[in-house]
């Protein structure tokens, strides 16, 4: 009988330490191996408003989209031929884009709190006026659901994938830039991020999506720094 009890226990044991694992990996060691973006397919975005799906959610709040209306800048911006480049300082949350050696932008950003914003030098591959995103951990309350994102501006190099779906873009779901909000992404208030978004290249002009090619190549996107831990 003692020897039943003492079985027992080493499996009520075994199995309590497995869950406990488990719950440990799932929300301190799997969300740190695996971007909190669900993956990119760059031939399906097609950067329409989608006005039969607007109700999203963020951490838990419903958040509602809404269509930026006209391309009025379309004509207005991005007609220097300067060389551009974009800085995000992730210290400071800052961005800073140039033309040439000339400061022409400096805007307050929000980059990646649960998930790293990555470091290093890119480039835009794609511009989408709307696409949808969606990711996150509802267990861990970092659940999002976000439909038409304005404004996106997708960035990648050779050692990250244009699938990973980091990007620039607007941002309606929160308003405290500055400071840490995003899921890896480069949050922006949505009229800096139209002025950014029709200021680089690829050349959008009035399309409602573009992707770099050789002719059109995408805008230098480079960043450094770390982001403050809140």
């Amino acid at each position: 009988m003692r020897k039943d009890k003492l079985s027992l226990l080493k499996v009520v044991w075994t199995f309590s330490f497995i869950g406990f694992l488990t719950v440990f990996s799932y929300f301190r060691i799997l969300p740190g191996l695996f971007p909190s973006q669900r993956p990119v397919d760059p031939d399906i975005i097609t950067g329409e408003f989608d006005a039969k799906n607007t109700v999203g959610e963020y951490l838990g709040n419903r958040v509602i989209s809404y269509n930026t209306g006209s391309m009025s800048l379309a004509r207005v911006l991005g007609a220097n031929d300067s060389l551009k480049r974009i800085e995000v300082d992730l210290t400071n949350q800052k961005l800073y884009a140039y033309e040439g050696s000339t400061k022409v932008y400096d805007f307050l950003i929000s980059s990646g709190k649960w998930y790293p914003t990555p470091t290093g030098t890119f480039h835009i591959w794609g511009k989408f006026k709307y696409t949808k995103m969606s990711g996150g951990n509802p267990l861990s309350r970092t659940y999002y659901y976000l439909p038409n994102v304005p404004y996106v501006m997708f960035f990648s190099n050779d050692k990250v994938a244009a699938s990973r779906g980091f990007s620039l873009h607007g941002t309606y779901w929160h308003n405290n830039f500055g400071h840490p909000m995003s899921h890896g992404c480069v949050n922006m208030k949505n009229d800096e991020a139209e002025m950014l978004y029709y200021w680089s290249q690829p050349s959008t002009g009035d399309k409602k999506s573009i992707r770099a090619s050789e002719d059109d190549p995408g805008t230098e996107v480079v960043i450094y720094g770390e982001a403050p831990k809140e």
